[in-house]
C-alpha cells in the first residue's frame, strides 16, 4: 500500500485535532504529494516541542512514524530549528497544535 499524501495526511491531523477542540493550524505548506510534515506543539507556556518523521524506521513507506527533535525548549530554539529545515528543504509541512500536555496523538518512535 502505498503512503498517504501529505496533504491528506495534514488536512486528516487538522481535523482531528478541531473536532477534540484544539487549535491546531498549518504553520507552513510544503509540497502537497511528497513533502516531510513536521509537528511543533506549543505547551502555550514559552516552550514547544517538534516531532519529524522518524528516519530508518522499516514501516516509513506507509505510516507516518515521528521521533521528538525537540522536547519542551523555548518557543524561539523550536522557530529557529523549523526556519533553517525550511531553508534547506522547500517542501516541508511544518503543523503547529497548541496543547498544554502535548497530546497530539501521534506514534512516537525513540531515535536509535
Amino acid at each position: 500500500m502505498a503512503r498517504l499524501r501529505a496533504d491528506i495526511w495534514v488536512s486528516a491531523f487538522l481535523r482531528r485535532h478541531a473536532q477534540l477542540g484544539r487549535i491546531c493550524v498549518v504553520s507552513r505548506k510544503g509540497d502537497p504529494d511528497a513533502g516531510q510534515i513536521w509537528v511543533e506543539i506549543d505547551h502555550l507556556n514559552g516552550t514547544s516541542s517538534l516531532l519529524v518523521p522518524a528516519h530508518g524506521d522499516p514501516d516509513a513507506a506507509t505510516d507516518r512514524r515521528f521521533s521528538v527533535l525537540i522536547d519542551r525548549q523555548p518557543n524561539a530554539d523550536t522557530a529557529q530549528r523549523i526556519t533553517r529545515e525550511a531553508d534547506f528543504d522547500p517542501d516541508l509541512w511544518v503543523v503547529t497544535l497548541e496543547d498544554r500536555a502535548g497530546d497530539h496523538g501521534l506514534e512516537v518512535v525513540s531515535a536509535q
